[in-house]
């Protein structure tokens, strides 16, 4: 009975978070590490399918870095990355194109709609409007090229809007399109970034394979709870925020100044960390607000 007990509380803390957020849109970026172990995948999914079942709207940006690098590899195709980022010439670009679009996105959406759940592919070509990324080294001055990697411009958001409005699970691959039809490699964090921005999402969420952003890196019980906007320069000049991390908090600052209320940075490792950081009143990982 005990146990029985336990579980109503738990109802009954989850539910004034259930209804704030009911109709709220709430994009979830899904890669790295969290996505090679099924039982994690499992756990994630179930999380993004409850939360479609109390009528929030997930919106799920998906990656597939470590699979891409496997096909790569077996075709003798070398991964060379600059500043993080995968360095993706024409060979290169029809596999990630393949892994992302043909296998990853696929088994995503077969397995949130086991689960009773309604979801759909939305190619990134079909929104993502985007350039060739270029950049010139801030030492040498010599043009960085990372290929078929792009920058986006702009994002169409109606197919996104209109299913997830039909209470149907948005499933997007990180592929975008030039003007001249060429597709580009996306960055996920980048492309779930600018999805949250277009749609004005109540809030945007990184899943990590660390508990959050860690004062100390090899010491996770280090984690800061809570970032503002103004200290994100401060953690960056003190080392930090460095490495992998530093995209994603610049991307969320991003989201942040341009509307979104709220980023989280979540441990994906964790069983049922979605629901942990959005329906209790501790939460996990960290968040990162505006300054006020």
């Amino acid at each position: 009975m005990d146990s029985v007990i336990q579980k109503a509380r738990i109802l009954i803390e989850a539910l004034p978070y259930i209804q704030r957020f009911r109709n709220a849109t709430i994009i979830i970026k899904y890669g790295g590490s969290t996505m090679e172990d099924r039982s994690l995948m499992e756990n994630i999914l179930t999380d993004v399918a409850f939360m479609a079942a109390v009528q929030m709207r997930p919106i799920l940006v998906h990656g597939g870095g470590k699979a891409i690098s496997r096909r790569m590899k077996e075709a003798g195709l070398p991964a060379r990355f600059i500043k993080g980022l995968r360095v993706t010439d024409a060979p290169a670009m029809a596999i990630v194109y393949d892994e992302i679009q043909n296998v990853v996105n696929p088994e995503i959406v077969q397995s949130l709609e086991q689960k009773g759940a309604r979801a759909q592919t939305v190619p990134g070509a079909s929104i993502f409007q985007v350039e060739k990324k270029t950049e010139k080294d801030p030492e040498t001055g010599e043009t960085l090229d990372w290929g078929f990697v792009g920058n986006i411009q702009s994002v169409n958001a109606h197919s996104i809007l209109a299913a997830s409005q039909q209470g149907i699970i948005p499933v997007i691959t990180p592929i975008g399109q030039g003007p001249d039809g060429q597709l580009y490699n996306l960055n996920a964090d980048d492309a779930a970034s600018a999805v949250a921005i277009a749609l004005k999402a109540r809030k945007l969420v990184f899943l990590s394979d660390v508990p959050g952003l860690l004062r100390n890196p090899k010491d996770e019980k280090s984690i800061i709870s809570t970032v503002r906007i103004r200290d994100v320069e401060r953690l960056v000049r003190e080392g930090v925020i460095s490495g992998g991390m530093l995209p994603k908090i610049r991307s969320a600052a991003e989201a942040i100044l341009a509307g979104v209320s709220k980023v989280h940075l979540v441990d994906g490792r964790l069983p049922h960390s979605l629901l942990l950081e959005i329906y209790t009143d501790a939460g996990v990982g960290t968040e990162i607000i505006p300054n006020d």
